[in-house]
């Protein structure tokens, strides 16, 4: 795994395949996982085994991905409604500042490149985000979802 920061506290099931440039810090990552290059996972982050994500993805603490699920290129993750710097009287923000809030995506769900999943939302079971859709509230199992902000298409076909 050349090129990557691999903190010790991760913890990798058998089979996980990792590219280069990648970060990874207090994170579970399932069997047989798939991580592309310059992908970041944070702490508490939890990955289900047999995932992809694709190169550029950012997975930050409070995310779950269950099993199976398909997470393209350059997708973002946010767990902070209220992102600040700074407190009220200025000084810099720490851990204590703020509450991580979760987010989950269910068991063979697929999100597309360049989508942005707000914290607070669970995305369904099988279902699809379109590419470059900004996901601001829960997702129905089966869904086809796109847009800013990501609305309802259709049912998804069987596989």
């Amino acid at each position: 795994m050349e090129y990557c920061r691999i903190a010790e506290d991760v913890k990798l099931g058998p089979g996980v395949r990792i590219h280069a440039f990648v970060n990874l810090y207090g994170c579970t990552i399932g069997d047989n996982s798939r991580i592309g290059a310059f992908v970041e996972i944070q702490k508490n982050a939890i990955i289900g085994r047999n995932v992809k994500i694709s190169s550029h993805t950012f997975i930050c603490e409070g995310v779950v991905i269950e099993d199976g699920v398909f997470i393209g290129h350059n997708v973002s993750f946010i767990n902070d409604k209220y992102p600040r710097a700074t407190g009220p009287t200025g000084e810099p923000q720490t851990e204590a500042d703020w509450k991580v809030v979760p987010t989950r995506v269910k068991r063979g769900a697929s999100i597309g490149t360049g989508a942005t999943i707000l914290c607070g939302v669970t995305i369904g079971e099988d279902a699809i985000v379109g590419a470059g859709s900004v996901v601001t509230r829960d997702v129905p199992d089966h869904a086809v979802v796109a847009g800013n902000p990501a609305r309802l298409l259709r049912k998804a076909v069987a596989a």
